[in-house]
This record gives C-alpha cells, sequence and structure tokens, in this order.
C-alpha cells in the first residue's frame, strides 16, 4: 500500500495501474532477486485490494471492478510461479518419482532388463553433467543421484544451464520406464505363460487350453499354480473349475489362500471355504452374517456356513430368518438345514407359520426335512394341505420319511 493512501478508499484504477507495472517488471526479471521483488509487490496489491472498498456491479451477471482486478492478479501469480526456476529440488522430485516407479512396479523380465537400461543411462549422464562418480542400474543408484543433485548446491540463476540438462535427463529417465514392460502391459495369457501355467501341457489337450492346464495342475497337486489360474482367469466357467479343483485338492496351501480372500470380502473365496468344509474358516465368515448392506456377500456366506455345518453359526443365521430382505431369508432357512442343528427346529416352524413369503417358507420345510428328526419331520408335515404348492411338496416329503420311519 502506498504512503498516504486510505485503505478502504483505494481506487480500482490505481490498483490496475500497479497490477499493469508488476506485469512489466515480471517481464522484465531475469533473476531470482527480480522475481522476489514481483511476488513482493504483488503480495502488496493482494492485501490492498482484499481491503479496498471497490464498488459492485450493476447487474448480477456483470463482472465488477473487484473481480477484474482478483483476475488479473492470479493471472500475474500463475505467470510468476511459471517464471521461477527450475531449481535443483525439482531434479530431486522428478528422480524420487522415479524411484518409485522402478521399485513398486511389477515388470517381466523383459521389463526388468529396459528398466535397468533405463537407470542405468540416466545415473550415467547425470554423473557426466556433474562430473561425479555414479553408477548403477537400481533403486539405490536413484537414491545417489539425488544425494549428489542435493549436495551439489546448484543455483536457480547461476546453475539453470545445468539444472536444465538435469531435467531433460529425468525426462528421459521417466520416458524409458513408462515404456519398459509391465505385467498389467501383457494380456493375461501372456502373463500365465511367462509364469510357465502353459508348461504342463502335452501334444494332446482339452479345449480351452488354460481349462486342460488346470487340470494338469490339479492332477501334479500343484496348488500354486490352481490358485494363479483362479486369480488370473476373469470368466465364470474357469472360476468355477479352479474352485471345484481347488476343493477336490483341499490342500492347506489352499485353505489359506482362500481365508485370506475371504476376510476380503472375496464371494469366490468364500465358496470354496465351504466346498471344503474348512471349519477353521468358520469365525471369519461369522463377520458376514449380519452383512445386510450386501445381500450377495450375506447368500454365499450362509451357503459356506451351511456347508461347512458348525453348529456354532446356528444361532446367528437363525436370527436372519427375520431379515427384512425376503431374498435373504430362504438362504437362511436353507443352511440351518445343512448344519442340521435342532435348535432351528423351532424357529423354522415359526416360519413356516408366519412368514407372509412362500418361497421362504417352503425353504423351511426343505431345512426341517434335512434335520430330519421326528420332531423336525412333524414340524413340516403338518403342511400337507397348504394353500402353496411349494410349500405342500416338502410338506409331503416330511410325511413320507415319518411313514418309512415308523415301525411296521
Amino acid at each position: 500500500m502506498t504512503d498516504g493512501d486510505d485503505e478502504t478508499d483505494l481506487p480500482a484504477e490505481t490498483l490496475d495501474s500497479r497490477l499493469d507495472a508488476a506485469a512489466e517488471d515480471l517481464d522484465a526479471a531475469e533473476t531470482e532477486t527480480d522475481l522476489d521483488a514481483v511476488e513482493e509487490a504483488l503480495d502488496g496489491i493482494a492485501e490492498d485490494l482484499d481491503a479496498a472498498d471497490l464498488p459492485e456491479p450493476e447487474e448480477e451477471d456483470e463482472a465488477g471492478p473487484r473481480e477484474e482486478l482478483e483476475t488479473h492478479l492470479d493471472d500475474l501469480q500463475d505467470d510468476l510461479a511459471e517464471a521461477r526456476g527450475p531449481y535443483a529440488s525439482d531434479v530431486v522430485d522428478e528422480t524420487e518419482n522415479a524411484t518409485a516407479t522402478l521399485t513398486d512396479t511389477e515388470w517381466t523380465a523383459d521389463g526388468e532388463d529396459e528398466a535397468a537400461t533405463a537407470v542405468a543411462d540416466f545415473v550415467d549422464e547425470v554423473a557426466e553433467i556433474l562430473s561425479v562418480d555414479l553408477d548403477g542400474d537400481d533403486a539405490d543408484a536413484l537414491d545417489a543421484v539425488t544425494d549428489a543433485v542435493g549436495g551439489a548446491g546448484l543455483d536457480a540463476d547461476d546453475d539453470a544451464e545445468t539444472i536444465a540438462a538435469l531435467l531433460e535427463a529425468t525426462d528421459d529417465l521417466a520416458a524409458g520406464l513408462d515404456d519398459a514392460e509391465e505385467w498389467d502391459d501383457l494380456e493375461t495369457h501372456e502373463q500365465l505363460r511367462a509364469q510357465g501355467f502353459y508348461d504342463v501341457l502335452g501334444h494332446y489337450k482339452d479345449f480351452p487350453p488354460e481349462w486342460a492346464a488346470l487340470k494338469g495342475w490339479e492332477q501334479q497337486g500343484n496348488v500354486e499354480m490352481v490358485l494363479l489360474a483362479l486369480d488370473s482367469f476373469q470368466s465364470e466357467f474357469m472360476e468355477r473349475h479352479c474352485l471345484e479343483a481347488i476343493t477336490r485338492m483341499n490342500d492347506d496351501g489352499a485353505f489359506d489362500a482362500m481365508n485370506q480372500r475371504a476376510g476380503k470380502r472375496d464371494k469366490p473365496g468364500i465358496k470354496a471355504l465351504g466346498k471344503m468344509a474348512a471349519e477353521d474358516a468358520v469365525e471369519t465368515l461369522l463377520e458376514y452374517v449380519d452383512a445386510d448392506s450386501d445381500p450377495g456377500l450375506q447368500k454365499v456366506t450362509f451357503k459356506a456356513l451351511g456347508e461347512i455345518g458348525s453348529e456354532e453359526a446356528t444361532g446367528p443365521i437363525a436370527n436372519k430368518l427375520a431379515a427384512d430382505n425376503d431374498q435373504i431369508r430362504p438362504y437362511a432357512a436353507r443352511a440351518l438345514g445343512l448344519i442340521g442343528d435342532t435348535r432351528a427346529i423351532d424357529p423354522l416352524g415359526d416360519v413356516l407359520a408366519d412368514d407372509g413369503d412362500d418361497e421362504v417358507r417352503a425353504a423351511a420345510a426343505w431345512a426341517l426335512r434335512q434335520i430330519g428328526t421326528e420332531r423336525a419331520l412333524d414340524a413340516a408335515a403338518e403342511y400337507v394341505d397348504d394353500r402353496a404348492y411349494l410349500v405342500q411338496h416338502e410338506a409331503e416329503q416330511a410325511a413320507d420319511a415319518l411313514a418309512v420311519e415308523q415301525p411296521a
């Protein structure tokens, strides 16, 4: 703010002329010191503009003096930022970004060589620019570069050409890493071929070859390759066959992998645990019984717990017989039937008597038949004349089972 100006009455013309003067100084600036002076001037203008009492526009959609001045000021501040540097810190930042790319990326065998070449070329170029001893083709070599650049004491004015050359070298490094082959660049079958998945195929093979390879690895008991296929293929056909193979193999390694997947709410993993009747997975699966916001997860969890058959799940699943979602209740009922715990007889009987959805009631009658005790069968057989055919059919089968069990 200039001496003598009242900050509340500073005219827009004065602020505009100061902005024009700052723009001329910015165009003429040759050093960081010159740019610092421009920055100081713009900061003063911004302070005065904030305090100035400027007229409002007559129309709502019309730009007033304040908006025009703020736009001019913003543009100059952007121009100032672009005029600064480059700095040695920019070189360090770009090198550190390249280090993260190098270490975080999953490279193919070819990609590893290509990335190493890009790093080695960059390190050699930096060594030549700075006249220092550097070598290597890995992350440690890039760390050495950042140390060398940071310790070189490069000045944005005096060493502008050196910094520009270093930044050009970092651009080449980034391009080289971008061109290096990553696993994500490959198609699924290319990734699997590189990992040896198809090595098991003989001269004669089923179609598709992925299925033939899967069967070959199952025969050899190589669960890691089966798990690799499960992770790689997205088709329901291959997922089903992978899960079936894992179930048949029932390998400890498969359990660990499926339980880990289940811990991340992975539905195929949960399915596999059910098929494996993996009692050690019950604790993990019980966490999802109340996942009302994800009915799909609940359905696969109920079925898996039913197939595992742990009575520990009876109470939590029985509570879901009263769930609001009528798509969930049948799965809960059938899971209780698979578990076979007689404590579920009364809750299932209540569903038969009171639930308003006939599909749910039929599932409860089926579950009672699976439990199979006389009391369970009696509870289902009461509904042989039910209004709903599905319920009636289950009740008739329960009645037939009771008749067979009666002594001659």
